[in-house]
């Protein structure tokens, strides 16, 4: 595609590419990455060629580029620029929404911290089960409906992980009707989550230990099987009520999307619906445990 035949949107893209990367460059002295002053500067900043030889570029291909020519350009030079311009966070996102006209890959993290509006948000609904799991699939957060459903806060601390629980504990088993269905389903739906934080210690730690005590979990691991979000229908035993139909649902709730707030609520036209909503308000020690946190 020709410049002159680059749609007005593009156009308008790089135009504003050009424009930061001005400004971003006119804000770092040379004295601030080391290097010598030199004569009288017609414009404040580095100039263009000091920029290209600390992000390891021409001078001619990084003008085109500042100058928002129709060129493309890797990741590993967006990293390099954003260091030598000393952008931050939000900046380096910025400049790869302009460049790629889409956001960084960002490595998987496993510890995060729940914004309070997400546990407020939790509280207010009594009678949907709701918790919140990082990419390693700890149970971070719950409310008092999924702490009555899946007893998240009788587990250690280090065993409070959804994965360990579906696998390891029986009383996990029992809840999942169609358990041999559900839990290869959820395996591969976790998958996802390991690749995303595959430099992550802590999630190839809780893998090895899972293939240990787990034969189940050891063959369906590896058959890599790998599917989308679990979203649905599910089915529990619940308590004295029997088997009832949940839909549920996972939504990111961080920007990073390390952080997933996973609903429950009983299926349209589950008959004992009501009688799941009075079951959760029934008094008793397991009704009455507040929303935990591992943090």
């Amino acid at each position: 595609m020709t410049e002159t035949a680059m749609p007005r949107r593009l156009e308008r893209t790089r135009a504003d590419l050009s424009e930061f990367l001005r400004l971003r460059r006119a804000r770092i002295s040379p004295a601030e990455l080391g290097l010598p002053a030199g004569g009288r500067r017609r414009t404040p900043g580095l100039r263009r060629e000091e920029v290209a030889a600390l992000a390891g570029v021409g001078l001619a291909w990084y003008t085109w580029f500042e100058q928002g020519r129709n060129i493309g350009v890797s990741a590993g030079f967006l990293e390099n620029l954003a260091r030598v311009l000393k952008l931050d966070a939000a900046e380096r996102r910025h400049l790869y929404l302009l460049a790629h006209q889409r956001p960084p890959s960002e490595p998987g993290r496993t510890w995060c911290t729940v914004p309070a509006q997400v546990r407020r948000l939790m509280d207010d609904l009594p009678a949907r089960p709701a918790y919140i799991l990082n990419l390693r699939w700890d149970v971070v957060a719950w409310n008092a409906a999924a702490d009555r459903v899946f007893d998240f806060s009788a587990q250690a601390p280090g065993r409070r992980n959804l994965l360990w629980m579906l696998f390891a504990d029986p009383a996990m088993r029992q809840l999942f009707v169609d358990w041999p269905s559900q839990a290869p389903a959820m395996l591969s739906t976790f998958r996802r989550d390991f690749a995303s934080a595959a430099g992550e210690p802590d999630v190839a730690e809780l893998v090895d230990e899972l293939e240990r005590v787990s034969p189940d979990f050891k063959a369906w691991w590896r058959e890599h099987d790998v599917h989308g979000a679990c979203i649905g229908l599910r089915s529990l035993r619940i308590g004295p009520l029997g088997e009832l139909a949940f839909e549920h649902a996972t939504l990111s709730v961080d920007e990073s999307r390390h952080l997933r707030l996973v609903v429950y609520a009983p299926a349209p036209g589950e008959p004992r619906a009501a009688d799941f909503a009075r079951w959760l308000e029934t008094p008793g020690a397991d009704a009455l445990r507040a929303r935990g946190s591992r943090e």
